[in-house]
């Protein structure tokens, strides 16, 4: 299979092209120019699919208007001229993986979840995941199989929020957030490339769908866990109002915001998880 991956040099692009080109998969490497992407349509010519990951790091600094517009024009603006592009060609990629967020969900009281079908949230990146995943009405009106992975938390002490907690945490200075009842759904990032390949291998998947564990956790359980697996201890909680000042909107919607999101499309179709609990996803990666 002929794959063409944009942002593959990011976290979860490299662990994917990885992945299938152990697999025997010939990988393409979509490239930017002064941080846009190339749309060539010579470069799908001949592909079987694509994974969309392009975008601005959403934690890369504190939300000011400057950088919201860069997050929004670096997703919806993007996808929209690349499903353009798509849409035009003759022969264009039968499925595109694109990454959408669970976000999109908003904040959820617990003990309350959710699933693909509901879609309730409010906020900024409510509104960036929506209108993210409507982006790509021209390649599903071109008859292109279009799937949202709705990414949790994507852990590896590679990069990522894992990665900017350990050492932190490894000083024993790590703590929940707040009252810490907020809920983190995640997934362990050598997860992904397996679920994708689960979700290629299955045709009646298309739309949303979730791409977490099927066992979410507060972030006072994280917190417990993270310091267990580490034999650190793990009781400096750090206060709201510290996380407001220091990050404002992003921390209110990325911090002390949270749902128990549950991936139902992925179970219901089968998809067996290799790390199905928190416990046993960082102890394996942690060892390494």
């Amino acid at each position: 299979m002929r794959i063409a991956i944009t942002g593959a040099s990011g976290l979860i692009g490299t662990a994917a092209a990885v992945y299938f080109q152990a697999r025997g998969h010939v990988i393409t490497r979509i490239s930017r120019q002064r941080g846009r992407l190339i749309l060539d349509p010579a470069s799908f010519e001949g592909q079987d699919m694509l994974i969309h990951l392009a975008g601005a790091n959403i934690a890369g600094q504190r939300w000011s208007k400057r950088y919201k517009k860069l997050l929004y024009s670096s997703r919806i603006e993007t996808t929209t001229q690349l499903c353009k592009v798509l849409a035009n060609m003759n022969s264009p990629p039968q499925l595109i993986l694109c990454a959408s967020a669970i976000g999109i969900y908003g904040h959820i009281e617990p003990p309350s979840y959710v699933d693909e079908s509901i879609v309730m949230g409010d906020g900024f990146l409510y509104r960036l995941c929506s209108d993210w995943e409507h982006s790509t009405n021209l390649a599903e009106k071109a008859g292109i199989r279009v799937v949202h992975m709705r990414f949790g938390i994507v852990l590896s002490p590679k990069g990522g929020a894992l990665g900017k907690m350990l050492p932190v945490f490894r000083f024993g200075f790590g703590g929940k957030l707040s009252s810490g009842k907020q809920m983190m759904s995640w997934i362990a990032l050598d997860e992904i490339p397996a679920a994708m390949e689960h979700v290629i291998n299955t045709p009646g998947l298309a739309g949303a769908v979730n791409f977490v564990a099927p066992k979410a956790v507060s972030n006072a359980e994280f917190t417990r866990v993270l310091g267990k697996v580490l034999r650190r201890p793990a009781f400096l909680p750090v206060p709201a109002l510290v996380i407001k000042i220091l990050f404002g909107e992003m921390g209110k919607e990325l911090l002390l915001s949270g749902a128990n999101v549950i991936p139902k499309r992925l179970l219901e179709s089968g998809y067996a998880f290799r790390y199905p609990d928190l416990e046993t996803a960082l102890s394996k990666m942690l060892s390494r």
